[in-house]
């Protein structure tokens, strides 16, 4: 079964899924504090985290299955924080990181960071990846048979 895709870049946008980072001071119990902030807001659901650290403060990378809930959140405790849109695409198999990360390399796509997705139900693993251009990167992945998540299937 193949997918159709455009010819240019021109229209088309892979599904992206938003990426917070959020500044936290180092000390106990930040992390905690803002998981249980996140878990409070209404119909918001951390899906994945990657913590940077630093003697003084860290960065915590945040996936959530709602991107307006988890801002707003984030806005009204005045968490400090950025965003970006990411790629996610799903691991069916064993090799699957290993050959997204070929077919990307092939095409001089960088990558400035990855990172696995929580999920729910019987769906396969999935993989969170930036990189320098969604759109390029999302059109391999697709042409090469990996499924491109969106928001909505992070639930």
């Amino acid at each position: 079964m193949s997918m159709q895709m455009p010819e240019t870049e021109r229209g088309y946008v892979p599904p992206s899924v938003r990426q917070f980072s959020v500044f936290l001071d180092n000390r106990v119990g930040k992390m905690l504090e803002l998981l249980e902030m996140l878990e409070a807001a209404s119909d918001v659901h951390v899906r994945a985290t990657c913590v940077l650290d630093s003697s003084d403060h860290a960065v915590v990378r945040l996936v959530c299955d709602n991107a307006d809930g988890a801002r707003f959140a984030l806005r009204q405790n005045d968490f400090t924080f950025s965003e970006l849109d990411i790629l996610v695409f799903e691991l069916v198999t064993d090799g699957s990181l290993r050959e997204a990360l070929r077919f990307l390399l092939a095409a001089e796509v960088n990558i400035a960071f990855t990172y696995p997705i929580n999920r729910t139900g019987d769906g396969p693993p999935a993989m969170a990846i930036a990189v320098d251009d969604h759109t390029f990167a999302g059109q391999i992945l697709l042409r090469k048979g990996f499924s491109l998540l969106g928001e909505a299937e992070l639930t």
